[in-house]
């Protein structure tokens, strides 16, 4: 396994030296930018390509940010920003520092972060080669799994969308699936039937942070073809689906509470609002299934059904007796995902309102 070592390199040789140390004991290969010697390309480039090829990047941080370039960032910085959507990042910051302004910015965006497994602090090189090897020795059991193979993980996500029409009679809906990989059994049978998951479940819908579920609706909890269903029964179309590899199916009905009932039409805004409910909660559900991160990469993948147009609320505010029907006629509209379609676990929450706001642009293309 290729090992990235980000830190500056003027006064942290030593650190640097006990982090390669522990990356060679555990027989893997360091990425140092001090080794690249000459290459045609620029350092800039040089460093971030070695983030590209890196498997984990061991980032360690001291009181000093380092030289600015051109993005107004340091080289450190620029690193840890290509590295966090890439690849686990294990964070390392030296105890008991007093750092730099930028420094202490930087420092608290990485630890508001959610990602890799070990986020530590460390009082001389010893010790920080100690919590190296001790932190990347727990990625390799966290990820000891088959190889991540992003095309299965795809399939499994689009045939998890229920195959129930397209609601012209129970009204329009939003469908998200969010799957991992590399596929293994996160959830044995027993457990994925234990009473405990269901109510854990059920309570996180109606009364967490991302509330899926009505509270003025019953809830009902199934097993069916080794799926744990959790649905609504006020025809709202609200339901959860969770299968024994943590793959995970949210459905919400789209209806507003002001806007479009009468003339079906989706609302832009309800749609993104959906999305982000959704999302947020798959990501509390991983984190109580697979905290260790056994599932590195995940698949997210959405689509609507029912209705007959999509516009934003001022849109339809401006004319809202007035719409094309677009999708009158039309056939299935597909699930929609990114391209490609997979990414490190953390970037879903890191970068949820890019992801939210480019779903939605790919759903609203199917009304065009």
């Amino acid at each position: 396994m290729r090992i990235f070592i980000s830190s500056l390199i003027t006064g942290m040789e030593p650190l640097r030296a006990a982090a390669r140390e522990a990356v060679t004991t555990l027989g893997h290969d360091p990425i140092m930018a001090e080794a690249f010697g000459a290459t045609p390309q620029s350092p800039q480039i040089a460093c971030l390509d070695g983030v590209r090829q890196a498997a984990v990047v061991v980032l360690i941080l001291g009181a000093r940010y380092g030289s600015k370039q051109l993005s107004g960032l340091s080289a450190t910085h620029e690193e840890f920003r290509e590295a966090r959507n890439r690849c686990p990042v294990l964070v390392f910051v030296e105890d008991k520092l007093s750092p730099e302004p930028d420094q202490a910015a930087f420092i608290e965006e990485v630890q508001s972060w959610k990602s890799g497994l070990m986020r530590d602090a460390f009082s001389s090189p010893a010790d920080l080669q100690a919590k190296v090897t001790r932190a990347i020795h727990r990625q390799e059991l966290a990820t000891a799994t088959a190889p991540f193979d992003g095309n299965e993980v795809l399939a499994r996500a689009l045939e998890a969308f229920p195959d129930d029409g397209r609601g012209y009679h129970r009204g329009a809906a939003l469908t998200v699936a969010v799957f991992g990989g590399p596929s293994q059994t996160i959830l044995r049978p027993s457990e994925l039937e234990a009473p405990s998951l269901a109510e854990k479940l059920e309570r996180e819908a109606l009364f967490g942070a991302a509330r899926i579920f009505a509270r003025s609706a019953a809830t009902t909890n199934t097993i069916t073809d080794n799926k744990l269903i959790l649905a609504q029964d006020d025809r709202s179309q609200r339901c959860l689906i969770l299968d024994a590899q943590g793959g995970i199916v949210v459905r919400q009905p789209l209806e507003d509470e002001d806007e479009g009932r009468g003339m079906s039409v989706i609302i832009v805004e309800t749609v993104k609002d959906r999305l982000t409910d959704a999302l947020r909660y798959s990501n509390w559900l991983l984190e109580e299934l697979d905290p260790t991160h056994r599932l590195s990469h995940l698949v997210v993948a959405a689509s609507v059904t029912g209705g007959f147009g999509m516009r934003t609320r001022s849109e339809h505010r401006a004319s809202p007796n007035s719409i094309s029907l677009p999708g009158f006629g039309q056939g299935d509209r597909p699930p929609v995902q990114l391209t490609p379609p997979h990414m490190q676990r953390p970037a879903m929450i890191q970068n949820l309102s890019h992801l939210v706001d480019d779903l939605t642009t790919l759903l609203r293309r199917q009304w065009r």
